[in-house]
């Protein structure tokens, strides 16, 4: 999929390939892992000519606050965006090495925080851009300091107690973009407790894809409204630590869902599963029964 305007929110490897070395253009690396490959080393390694990395656990999140991986401040952000060489009207363009599952976490702050229209994740990541040919380089860019400002906030950020409000209101879908092992509650990694929040529904990020690369409009559409987001559905997204769960706002806004309707549960399953008093799910939620 190319880039068919400005506030379209991916790239395809060919865009990258054409625009690379505009000036206006700035790639950065964003690969992380739960578990195993550490990001900065795989980025010294070889990376996207130009591209500089930005670690999640030191810049893209805040050292306090809900969860794992709490928001960073405006003012964090535009620590490490200035740091990158970003200014106000760069385009900035965010790859990993994992289907965009954390891509999507650079996109959604820098639109939360105002930069709309000027991010765009790049769709495949890295396979993507070595299968269309591209090059990889262990070579750091020498990069003069960018002068990005945070504005207003432009996206819906919600914590345990407007969820747990929320969860009980019709017309709001609640999603778990976790995978499904970890919905259910067969195993949990990290976090204090397995299971799920209760009434959520199971959407995980990794099913937005198909061979590594976003589904069609039409296709995450359906998979949304199958999942109960119909038009005027309110939806809340979560995951393990509020950074996956932006894949799947990303997806839907693809699939055409307004950004006013779709909030971020900041926290997600780490925030919750720590408060022993808040309820959890284990299993997969029942069939709903047809109307006859």
């Amino acid at each position: 999929m190319t880039a068919r305007n400005r506030s379209h929110p991916l790239v395809d490897a060919a865009w990258l390939k054409k625009h690379l070395h505009q000036q206006a253009v700035r790639v950065v690396d964003v690969r992380w892992h739960l578990q195993g490959v550490d990001g900065r080393e795989a980025y010294a390694r070889g990376h996207v000519p130009g591209a500089v990395f930005v670690d999640l656990d030191g810049e893209l999140s805040a050292p306090h606050g809900p969860g794992r991986h709490p928001l960073p401040s405006p003012e964090q952000l535009a620590e490490a965006m200035q740091a990158a060489g970003i200014d106000d009207d760069t385009q900035v363009i965010a790859y990993d090495d994992a289907g965009g599952s954390i891509a999507a976490r650079l996109w959604f702050l820098l639109e939360l925080y105002g930069h709309a229209g000027q991010v765009r994740v790049l769709d495949g990541g890295l396979d993507a851009w070595t299968a269309a040919g591209g090059a990889l380089t262990p070579e750091v860019p020498t990069l003069s300091r960018g002068a990005w400002t945070p504005g207003p906030m432009r996206r819906q950020i919600v914590d345990a107690h407007a969820v747990e409000r929320l969860r009980h209101k019709r017309g709001v879908v609640l999603l778990d973009a976790r995978a499904a092992e970890r919905y259910r509650g067969d195993t949990e990694p990290v976090d204090a407790r397995a299971g799920h929040i209760p009434g959520a529904r199971n959407a995980p990020w990794s099913e937005n894809l198909s061979d590594g690369k976003f589904k069609s409009p039409a296709e995450l559409r359906a998979r949304y409204r199958a999942l109960g987001a119909g038009p005027t559905a309110e939806v809340v997204a979560y995951c393990g630590s509020g950074v996956t769960a932006c894949h799947d706002l990303l997806a839907l806004e693809l699939a055409g869902f307004p950004a006013r309707r779709l909030h971020l549960y900041e926290g997600s399953w780490s925030d919750w599963s720590r408060d022993p008093f808040r309820p959890a799910a284990v299993g997969a939620p029942a069939r709903r029964a047809r109307r006859r």
